[in-house]
């Protein structure tokens, strides 16, 4: 990589980092970092950029989801597990209606570090530093507690350890059984009120199962029935900790960054010239970009010939995040402008970000319907322009959490107290996730009839 370095990164400017009032502190924070295990490996990385390739070239579909922060306290066997469990949920039904393998990677094991619109909040006329998510400081409001602290950078490494531990558990010990997820969906089409229109598609699967298990092929025999892989992805956001975990293979040479399998540059770090892009564009990960309103299509050509000089498939996925109101203006000139230099890339639609307003009482929140008619657009201007729509890319959760209005069971605004659990933006609960995933499932059939 030329005029690269693992800490080049430095001499540029860098958005979105914490002050640490104690340098000392920091440095030895770094140093433990350094010497730690990494958290995924040069192999795994390289086989989850593969598998993008073929979503680039049209021969699987990327799901993207989890947390929108990861927690401290909330961290449990429990929560990992749900969205592991909702993960594959999801999959499933998209795999089988479209024919085509689903590549799926979790925003989890890593997602501590989020973006603020402002570098302090103030409430009662006291201000203090905005809550950066736990690997920065605390969302409690007291000085303390927005204090940023290096330890948390250990921390955040550990839970993350203990998190992928136990998601190769679940991925190879018979959780991921393919029986086992179509009776999770079933449960689902059971109770919900819409359960008519998804019962066709559940029906299918049950038959092809029982059609397989006729033929002899079952999870006793046949691994790729009881096994699966989820990839790890975080916003590469806390460029400390993202140096402190990238590691220089011993077979190839290259740098990887081994916090995570994929990284991903949000909309207010993705200038050329800054730090964030000089730092990824050194590693060998693949990486996904925040496209949005505001991004030019001559700047997203920059970017991608800076980030992906030799046009590798699978290198970068493209995470569009406009808003239902913007997609169909802003959305067709990128598209046309990737195709215009031949970029080789994924393009993935993060409904969730740009769909985000608050109710009357100042409670921000998602409406499933605006997050439904982004997705949809996405696709259609996708077909209009002989693209492929190749992913999709959700803030959500496992949890009975109330944080999206709409959906399979309606809720309302003035439900939203009921569970209103999360410390940044709103999140999809598993139904009205289930929900969507049905819902994509009957896109991707109708676009591989088209085809």
């Amino acid at each position: 990589m030329q005029n690269w370095e693992v800490d080049s990164w430095r001499k540029r400017p860098a958005k979105q980092q914490p002050v640490y009032a104690d340098e000392a502190a920091l440095l030895e924070a770094e140093r433990e970092l350094a010497i730690l295990p990494p958290l995924v490996f040069a192999g795994e990385i390289d086989e989850l950029k593969a598998n993008l390739g073929k979503v680039s070239q049209g021969r699987a579909f990327l799901l993207q989801g989890g947390d929108c922060a990861e927690s401290f306290a909330e961290f449990s066997a429990d929560k990992i597990s749900q969205t592991f469990k909702l993960l594959l949920q999801m999959s499933v039904v998209m795999t089988f209606a479209g024919s085509c393998p689903v590549v799926k990677v979790g925003r989890i094991a890593g997602q501590f570090a989020k973006p603020r619109s402002a570098a302090t909040e103030t409430i009662d006329a006291i201000e203090l530093p905005a809550y950066r998510g736990d690997i920065i400081n605390s969302v409690d409001f007291t000085e303390d507690a927005r204090r940023p602290d290096p330890q948390r950078m250990l921390k955040a490494y550990h839970q993350s350890s203990a998190t992928l531990n136990l998601m190769r558990a679940f991925a190879t010990g018979g959780f991921a059984d393919l029986r086992n997820v179509h009776q999770w969906n079933q449960g689902f089409v059971a109770q919900t009120a819409q359960h008519k229109e998804y019962e066709n598609l559940a029906l299918q699967i049950e038959k092809a199962l029982g059609f397989m298990e006729a033929c002899g092929i079952n999870s006793a025999n046949s691994p790729q029935l009881n096994r699966t892989t989820i990839y790890t992805s975080h916003e590469a956001l806390l460029l400390n900790y993202e140096q402190a975990l990238t590691r220089r293979d011993s077979l190839n040479g290259d740098w990887y960054d081994c916090s995570a399998h994929m990284l991903w540059l949000g909309d207010r770090t993705r200038q050329p010239d800054h730090a964030h892009v000089e730092f990824l564009r050194g590693v060998r990960n693949p990486i996904g970009i925040k496209v949005g309103p505001s991004t030019a299509p001559e700047d997203l050509q920059s970017l991608l010939e800076l980030l992906n000089p030799d046009n590798e498939s699978g290198r970068v996925t493209l995470i569009s995040r406009m808003g239902a109101e913007h997609i169909a203006k802003k959305l067709p000139p990128l598209v046309r402008a990737v195709q215009g230099i031949g970029a080789d890339v994924v393009w993935c639609s993060d409904p969730m970000h740009g769909n985000t307003v608050n109710t009357s009482s100042g409670v921000k929140t998602r409406k499933v319907n605006a997050i439904l008619s982004e997705m949809e657009q996405f696709f259609e201007i996708h077909r209009a322009e002989g693209s492929y729509a190749g992913g999709v890319h959700l803030e959500m959760t496992g949890d009975s959490v109330t944080e999206c209005v709409g959906g399979a069971y309606q809720l309302t605004e003035a439900g939203l107290g009921e569970r209103y659990q999360t410390t940044c933006d709103p999140r999809l609960n598993a139904d009205q996730s289930l929900e969507l995933a049905f819902l994509i499932a009957d896109t991707l059939n109708r676009v591989k009839r088209q085809r």
